[in-house]
This record gives C-alpha cells, sequence and structure tokens, in this order.
C-alpha cells in the first residue's frame, strides 16, 4: 500500500512541475489527470531509459526524469489538441 501512495505522490508532483513549466490553455486540470499526466510521465521515462540502456530492467525513473517525461506528455498532448485529433 505503501508504494501505490509513493507513486500517487511523485506522480501529482511531476505533473504538477509539468504543468508549470509547459503552461497551456488545454492543460489537464485537476487532481486525477495531473496524476495521471505524472504516472504517465514516469512510465514514458522509464522505457525510454531502458530502452538506451540508462536503466536495468528492475530500475524505474526518478523523479527528475518522471517531471520530464511528464513534460513530453504534456507536449504530445498540446500538438494533439491543436491538430484538432483529440478536444481538449
Amino acid at each position: 500500500m505503501g508504494g501505490l501512495l509513493w507513486i500517487i505522490v511523485v506522480g501529482f508532483v511531476a505533473g504538477l512541475i509539468a504543468r508549470w513549466l509547459a503552461p497551456g490553455p488545454n492543460n489537464p486540470s485537476g487532481f486525477i489527470l495531473t496524476t495521471i499526466l505524472g504516472i504517465v510521465g514516469a512510465f514514458l521515462a522509464t522505457f525510454v531509459g531502458q530502452a538506451i540502456g540508462h536503466y536495468s530492467p528492475d530500475q524505474g525513473a526518478g523523479f527528475i526524469m518522471a517531471t520530464i517525461g511528464a513534460v513530453v506528455v504534456l507536449f504530445i498532448w498540446h500538438r494533439l489538441v491543436a491538430s484538432g485529433v483529440i478536444k481538449g
């Protein structure tokens, strides 16, 4: 249970920082979407880090890489909304 709570807290903080670093009118808002943004960013950073050999298969991304991953996810979100693929 403690691990899940830690994932939620880190995801929320990484999502908040990503929204602060990449502001936009179509940012996902609210606690749940901000947390999901951070968690998806952490998964993206872990996947890329393991693919290039930066992390071993049993390692996950740290807080800074999770935040960078969340910024990348937010950038992709902005591009999809701007092109009209999804409605923000």
